[in-house]
Parts: C-alpha cells; structure tokens; sequence
C-alpha cells in the first residue's frame, strides 16, 4: 500500500512551496486543499472568511477533506491505492473528523517554523491571512497564539519538520525521508504476519 503523503502545519511553513516539490520529485498528484475549496466556492479563501464566517470555511474543508481522503482511484503500476501529495490549511486537524480522515489516508507530515520566521515569512508574501486580523494585535503576537491554540493538533501529525532555517529543496529532502521511514511502518508485517494499520 502507499498510503498518501499529507503536508500540514502553521501558515508560512513552507506547505505551498514544498507540497508541489515533494510531488514532482515523487511522480504523484498534487492537490492544495485550499486551492480547491476556493475552486468550489468560486471565490478566494480570505472572502469566503469575509463573507461567510470561519464557521462555513470549515464546512467547506471538511467536505474536500472527506472527498479527497475518499478517493478510490488505484495506482496503475502496484494497484495499491492512488499515491499522492495533499497539501493542508492550518487548521486542518483542530477537527477531529479531518484528523481521522488524513490519517487513514496517508503520512501526516506536520511543518512548523519559529514564530518570528513565520512573522518575517507572512510580511513578504502577499496572501491575505484572515486569522491574524482577529483581535487587532500585532502579527507576532497572533502567532504566538494561534501557534499556543494549535499546538496538540499539530501534535497528532505523525512527525514534525521545522522548516525555520532550512531551504525549499532541503525541506523536500526531509519530508520525502520522513513519509518513507513512517510508510515503511505502517505497511510493514508485524512479528505475527499482520500488517499494522
């Protein structure tokens, strides 16, 4: 079986830059969970907060969560099922139906960064970050507490790579090392001839 690759982890930890190395350099599809929650909704992620609420952007990744965890495609060389890298908002697994689901799809690969990095990251990208609006704070200081709220969620991710000092090429390394050692163990036949789940 191979199992799916899954990229998650605080925004601007490299998620966006990596998930579609980390395909390319496998051979696999890659899939942006938010790309395509905004394709369904037909509008961009920071106006579906805008418009909507939190509460309905969830609704929403839930439901591509379910769909793309449900594929039953196969791959056509093992037959195993479809091999592929999906690439997650941050708040992904604070639901505990979206945890379950990315689990028993693939590797959960959680990336995370220093707060300060992600700060520096977040003023140099051009992305709207509805999250860190909240409250009238600085951007530093909403890190520091989503990253706080986040913490034991990130914590169910079956490893963590910290992306703070290291480069998009260096990161890929790491993740495509890490899925290979953790899908090795799930797959791999215990001492009684069962395969672990």
């Amino acid at each position: 079986m191979t199992p799916k690759l899954i990229l998650t982890g605080f925004m601007a930890t490299g998620k966006s830059s990596v998930g579609p190395l980390v395909a390319r350099r496998l051979g696999w599809e890659f899939v942006d969970l938010d790309s395509v929650i905004a394709a369904r909704a037909g509008k961009p992620i920071a106006q579906i907060f805008a418009d909507h609420g939190e509460a309905h952007f969830r609704r929403l990744e839930r439901e591509v969560v379910a769909h793309l965890t449900g594929d039953r495609r196969r791959c056509p060389q093992c037959h195993g099922p479809h091999p592929g890298v999906i690439s997650t908002g941050g708040g992904v697994l604070l639901d505990e139906s979206n945890c379950a689901a990315l689990r028993r799809a693939g590797v959960i690969v959680c990336l995370t960064a220093r707060p300060e990095v992600v700060a520096a990251r977040v003023k140099r990208s051009k992305t709207t970050r509805p999250k860190l609006a909240e409250g009238g704070k600085s951007t530093l200081t909403r890190i520091k507490e989503l990253m706080v709220e986040r913490a034991d969620a990130y914590a169910r991710a079956d490893v963590q790579i910290d992306t703070s000092d290291l480069t998009v090429d260096e990161v890929a390394d790491r993740v495509i090392s890490a899925f290979a050692a953790h899908a090795a163990r799930r797959c791999a036949p215990s001492a009684d001839g069962v395969r672990s789940a």
